[in-house]
């Protein structure tokens, strides 16, 4: 028991570590209209953080070297405004908020929006011409209020149980919990994060005791407060909140603390990294940036700005500054022979 509570309080002495960490920009949309020729992503929550830090470090690499000419990137931000003009001479579109949202606009937007940010591998319904480009790992474990009724730790199975509902209070977890109603949350429908914690934790059917909505890693929504709440979180967002001083007034985890699955632990607390071990479980992800396969194989000026920013020899891959932006963002980068892979449904 000590142990387990020792575990528990390393946890959330990370969150607490918010209080004196300067925040950073988190996230922004871009501060201008991109031009027509411009890259332009949108779609995942977890990833629109340090793509905003990709965008503004990649500009400012190529103004360095004299470029003029090249592509710019910028990320636009899963939430906001309604509806955005992704770039010059384009349309507006509604926002697409989460992987899902942004995979679908990368298919029906045409040039309006080159890359969708994705924090979930290829599912069977993608199409087989989306081209899903690897740059960093995560990992998703779930979270619940600091002094409420849930352990430090649960098992697949168990969490499993809570969100088909076979398992509604904490006394069936264990006899020395709490006699008191579960209350599992899930993020919003089109979160990457949502699709791949339910495939982790064995791919229940979701029963009607669960409520979702929320948005993903925004630990401070009014919904999320209480002491029976469970609700998945990126371990990467929270420690980019936390440790990496990236926090906003919604992407911040509140009272929120990350707990373990069985026996695996979520964060090295010495290093305030992702626990490798965590990382190479069910619970580990790779996150990706999505793009059309005949954009990234073509050898116009186009094809050539995506692979000089996402493919394997491409700055996000090869460049320190890029390498070093995964890091402050509580991801951990990928071998090299990994970074810029792609894969697709």
């Amino acid at each position: 028991m000590r142990k387990t509570a020792a575990k528990l309080l390393a946890v959330a002495a990370i969150a607490t570590s918010i209080a004196t960490v300067a925040a950073g920009t988190a996230s922004a949309d871009p501060s201008v209209t991109p031009a027509a020729q411009d890259i332009v992503s949108v779609g995942s929550d977890t990833t629109q953080a340090v793509s905003t830090q990709f965008s503004t470090d990649y500009n400012a690499y190529l103004t360095s070297t004299g470029n003029t000419t090249s592509p710019r990137y910028y990320s636009w931000d899963a939430t906001g405004s309604a509806t955005i003009t992704p770039k010059s001479g384009a349309s507006s579109i509604t926002r697409p908020n989460g992987s899902g949202a942004g995979i679908t606009e990368l298919n029906t937007a045409g040039s309006k929006v080159d890359v969708a940010r994705s924090s979930r591998a290829p599912k069977a319904t993608d199409p087989a011409s989306d081209i899903f480009v690897a740059f960093a790992k995560d990992a998703v474990t779930w979270s619940a209020n600091t002094g409420g009724h849930a352990p430090a730790s649960l098992t697949a199975a168990q969490l499993k149980g809570i969100y088909d509902c076979t398992i509604t209070n904490w006394t069936q977890i264990s006899a020395t919990l709490p006699s008191a109603t579960i209350k599992p949350w899930l993020p919003q429908a089109s979160s990457g994060t949502r699709s791949f914690f339910l495939t982790a934790i064995g791919n229940p059917t979701v029963g009607t005791c669960v409520q979702d909505g929320p948005e993903e890693n925004e630990g401070v929504d009014s919904r999320l407060v209480g002491a029976d709440v469970v609700f998945p979180y990126s371990v990467a967002a929270y420690l980019s909140q936390t440790v990496g001083g990236h926090s906003t007034s919604t992407s911040a985890p509140g009272s929120l603390t990350l707990r373990n699955v069985g026996s695996l632990v979520p964060v090295n607390t010495t290093t305030n990294t992702i626990n490798a071990s965590f990382a190479g479980s069910a619970f580990g992800r790779v996150v990706y940036n999505v793009v059309r396969d005949a954009e990234w194989t073509a050898t116009d000026a186009h094809g050539t700005a995506l692979r000089a920013i996402f493919g394997p020899s491409g700055w996000i891959c090869t460049n320190t500054t890029a390498v070093n932006d995964i890091k402050s963002y509580g991801f951990l980068p990928l071998p090299s022979a990994a970074c810029g892979s792609t894969t697709h449904s």
